[in-house]
């Protein structure tokens, strides 16, 4: 069976921006970025972006697009052996974020119910935090919104790479950026805003510092979804026309520019308002709620807000639910529509547990945390490193020679010796670096 294929590079592009543009982008970037230096952050996160992350995503896209697999294919048609051990991890670490991320895309779902109805307009944050803690703790409300979600997800997957992910790409993703200009527009005409801009933007070269380079690779690595498959799995279903190196840097600076659009949009609201800016739910559920309270038309501002939250939830969850279906396909032999239900039912059914550890389950702990707590520390601190460090052994040290053929195109063999120089050596270090760096954290 011929493989699916994009329908437009502009496609392409969006899809996988749209899968490096998460919640994270919104609810961490802004507080990291402006804890750690501001502007010198920006320019040390910029510059990883474009030097490891942009070597790793091409190397990823190359091997997908070489191979004409997903995850666990590409490893084994381009070098068998041991090495598809990372595209299982990939695959499985797709599976568990999803599992919980769709839990807070729910979320996402449920506060643009309450904007509607006007529940959360206080400008009391106690108040917010209490109506927040009460709601992840019930144990029917958030289930249910985490299964029309998972629907949601379901429903874009099983329409196939370009009537389902590439059409929905192709207009979540300029509205979300919309939705975001015109709330920053708003947020920029309040008094005191101009504190919030300078507090993210001013640089401080005296918080340069060994946290902070691994807080911007951290970051960087994370807002790129490396390693987790998702880049073999789109690149698999690119043309051998298209240049991947061009695309990747457009995937790169739509990434970038979310993520700063997204300090503007939040910093200088709170700020204005005289908040604390922190990250997490806590910044978008119950700070951001009590930031809209205190506008005309704030209600508006609000549905606006949490739509655009859950714009940018999807975009990831379909790239994380694509990964497994398309393993399912390629593995398993299933069609497209039974291997994304199987998939979707999984993830669904893993994340009650993960929900229902927040409230009537929050007892039963496991190294000091809930359920949901450590899913989310096994991936980002322990399976995500992990994989990026092998994959960058892997092409460094195995594909180099497919990456260079897909890529070596108008390109001199210093810049790729440098290229293969990055995941050699220099990659694996600092990933490493970060793992340890993680797990002492």
């Amino acid at each position: 069976m011929a493989r699916s294929q994009w329908g437009s590079r502009l496609g392409f592009i969006l899809a996988a921006a749209g899968s490096a543009i998460g919640l994270g982008a919104i609810w961490k970037f802004p507080y990291v970025a402006a804890t750690n230096g501001g502007g010198a952050f920006l320019f040390v996160y910029l510059g990883i972006c474009l030097t490891l992350g942009l070597v790793l995503m091409v190397s990823e896209m190359a091997l997908g697009r070489a191979a004409n697999a997903g995850a666990v294919g590409a490893f084994r048609r381009l070098a068998g052996g041991f090495w598809p051990v990372i595209g299982y991890m990939g695959v499985l670490v797709c599976f568990l974020i999803l599992s919980f991320y769709s839990v807070v895309g729910g979320w996402t779902v449920a506060y643009i119910v309450k904007s509607l109805q006007g529940s959360i307009m206080t400008s009391d944050p106690k108040a917010l935090g209490a109506i927040f803690s009460g709601f992840i703790s019930d144990p029917v409300q958030p289930v249910l919104y985490h299964g029309g979600f998972a629907l949601l997800t379901l429903a874009v997957v099983v329409g196939g790479v370009q009537k389902g992910i590439e059409t929905l790409s192709k207009f979540l993703m300029p509205a979300l950026f919309a939705l975001m200009l015109v709330l920053i527009a708003r947020g920029l005409t309040l008094p005191g805003a101009i504190e919030g801009v300078g507090y993210f933007v001013a640089p401080d070269f005296s918080k340069v510092s060994a946290a902070m380079l691994v807080d911007a690779l951290g970051l960087a690595f994370f807002s790129l979804s490396l390693g987790l498959g998702i880049m073999i799995t789109y690149g698999s279903y690119v043309g051998r026309e298209s240049k991947l190196v061009s695309s990747a840097l457009w995937v790169i600076a739509l990434t970038v520019a979310t993520c700063f659009l997204a300090g503007l949009m939040v910093l200088p609201a709170v700020f204005a308002f005289g908040f604390d800016p922190s990250a997490g739910p806590g910044l978008t559920f119950i700070t951001m709620p009590a930031v809209f309270a205190h506008l005309p038309l704030g209600q508006l501002f609000a549905v606006m807000f949490f739509c655009l939250l859950l714009l940018a939830a999807l975009t990831s969850s379909v790239s994380l639910l694509e990964v497994v279906t398309s393993f399912a396909i390629d593995e398993l032999r299933l069609s497209r529509r039974a291997a994304a239900v199987l998939m979707a039912a999984g993830t669904f059914l893993l994340g009650v547990p993960a929900s229902l550890s927040l409230g009537v389950w929050s007892d039963y702990q496991l190294f000091g945390m809930n359920f949901f707590d450590l899913l989310d520390f096994v991936t980002s601190k322990l399976l995500m490193p992990a994989g990026e460090l092998l994959l960058a052994l892997f092409v460094g040290w195995k594909a180099w020679p497919v990456v260079r053929n897909e890529l070596s195109s108008g390109r001199s063999p210093r810049t790729m010796r440098c290229m293969r120089g990055f995941c050699m050596a220099l990659a694996p270090l600092l990933i490493g670096w970060i793992m340890v760096a993680g797990i002492g954290g």
